[in-house]
């Protein structure tokens, strides 16, 4: 049902590349990359189906290249049973305003996302032209800088979204619905910070908290002020 089509890319690819004293760059090129979130628990017995086809990405040549994928676990699954180490609430805050500004009362997982829209497995976009170039670099140290070369007039204001993302996380589910299960996600996202970029430069530098256990990737997206829709997109292994 979510089978995400190969999309054929003539850009830039988006695998990280070393910059100077092992810096790690991540470059979107001037292609529009798809964001494709997912709201999942380990408290859902029908999240781990969806699980898996998220999990099947890393098979993907177009990952990183035109589609970096999210996973962020809600926590109001965690008073049935089990409590996910891997909820916020901000993330279901997050799925709660996407409900909102669609027009629905009601959330539910899994659910997925494709670029602020509700993903119900219809085929991805082909890449199109975004006029916008999105670079980001990581160092040894942790701090990350985000440079967004936009299309539109520079009167607007935006703001980077920084994602790290654990892979191959292991849980022995000992109650809830998925009780006696061992399940296994990828993507999923571990810290979420949003800074405004500068106004005169479209930049901005922070350091990342420091690393937990299964970190290996990130994804990074801007967007207009306080809006959803990502006006590009970038991420890649970290290691």
């Amino acid at each position: 049902m979510y089978n995400v089509v190969r999309l054929l890319v003539a850009s830039i690819l988006l695998i990280p590349v070393r910059g100077f004293a092992g810096d790690l760059v991540f470059h979107s090129g001037p292609e529009q990359v798809h964001l494709l979130e997912f709201f999942t628990s380990e408290g859902c017995s029908s999240c781990p189906p969806a699980e898996e086809r998220l999990s099947a990405l890393q098979r993907d040549p177009e990952l990183w290249k035109s589609l970096v994928p999210v996973s962020f676990h809600v926590d109001y699954w965690d008073n049935l049973g089990w409590p996910d180490r891997y909820a916020a609430p901000a993330y279901t805050e997050r799925q709660q305003s996407y409900a909102r500004e669609w027009g629905s009362d009601s959330v539910y997982t899994p659910q997925f996302v494709l670029d602020g829209r509700e993903f119900r497995g219809a085929e991805i976009p082909g890449p199109s032209a975004s006029g916008s170039d999105l670079t980001v670099t990581l160092n040894s140290f942790r701090t990350l800088s985000v440079h967004y070369q936009s299309a539109e007039p520079s009167l607007k204001t935006w703001q980077a979204h920084v994602a790290t993302l654990g892979m191959a996380l292991e849980t022995d589910v000992r109650g809830g619905e998925n009780n006696g299960r061992r399940l296994r996600q990828d993507f999923v996202a571990l810290s979420l910070l949003t800074l405004a970029l500068s106004p005169k430069t479209n930049s901005m530098t922070l350091t990342l908290p420091p690393p937990k256990d299964g970190e290996k990737a990130i994804a990074v997206w801007i967007t207009q002020g306080n809006q959803f829709t990502p006006v590009q997109t970038t991420g890649g292994w970290t290691r």
